[in-house]
């Protein structure tokens, strides 16, 4: 494969990230497999975001800054101008679990003929990249678009797609619009593979509470419109127990 046609369209959207991008940079330069570009897609930081990530040179990587309307119009301006075959969205701060990572994801596309996802695990990090613990959710081994009636259950950023059957980002989403997009994907996929490992390393900054509780309310509003209301409704008594076990192990730390 040539370098204009990459296997991998790796997009990372920075907004004023100079204490979060370094880490982000060195995982994707790290990498032992080279068959990707790594699109940097700024919105126009006012710290020394830039600045890093021209310290940082790497004829893979390709920079663009200009204003945007938030996080998803800014992954979709990435996703335009994407030329690898799978896209993989990885922010500022999160990072690639080993140098490795690519190779086993490009040896599971290999090995089942250009699946329309890819995915793995998550594990949580501190900004030290110390391990904090795995994510509440679990990748299951068969993943279909009705695995996402019960969340969030694959990472957005260890969900490796097929770029040509990938849709652009729902802008009318704030907070939740890479839950839309990753059933949009599976919905379209004809084939879904596991790597049975720890794909990407999670920077666990925390949400605010607003954020959260808003971001839930855009999810239960996605769940309804694919998976029905009343099945929703029933489904989330039964998401009870694990948000107050959560919510009982964030109150004891």
């Amino acid at each position: 494969m040539d370098a204009s046609t990459p296997l991998f369209s790796i997009i990372t959207v920075t907004y004023n990230a100079s204490a979060s991008i370094r880490p982000t940079l060195e995982s994707v330069d790290g990498q032992t497999f080279r068959s990707y570009e790594h699109l940097i897609i700024d919105g126009v930081s006012k710290d020394d975001t830039l600045a890093i990530v021209s310290s940082m040179p790497s004829d893979l990587r390709r920079v663009s800054s200009e204003k945007d309307q938030g996080i998803y119009d800014a992954m979709n301006k990435g996703i335009s101008v994407a030329r690898g075959q799978y896209l993989i969205f990885l922010n500022a701060g999160d990072s690639f679990h080993s140098a490795s990572t690519l190779e086993s994801i490009a040896k599971a596309i290999r090995e089942n003929d250009c699946p329309g996802v890819v995915y793995g695990q998550t594990q949580l990090v501190d900004f030290s990249r110390r391990r904090v613990g795995d994510r509440h959710l679990t990748a299951p081994e068969n993943l279909t678009y009705r695995s996402f009636a019960n969340g969030m259950v694959v990472c957005h950023q260890a969900f490796v797609a097929l770029r040509k059957l990938a849709p652009l980002y729902d802008l009318r989403y704030r907070l939740s619009a890479d839950y839309d997009w990753c059933i949009q994907c599976l919905q379209h996929s004809r084939k879904n593979v596991l790597v049975p490992e720890v794909l990407i390393d999670y920077l666990d900054e925390g949400v605010t509470t607003a954020n959260h509780k808003a971001s839930l309310k855009e999810r239960f509003r996605i769940m309804c419109f694919y998976y029905g209301t009343i099945p929703t409704v029933i489904r989330h008594l039964g998401f009870l127990p694990r948000y107050l076990k959560r919510k009982s192990k964030h109150l004891k730390q």
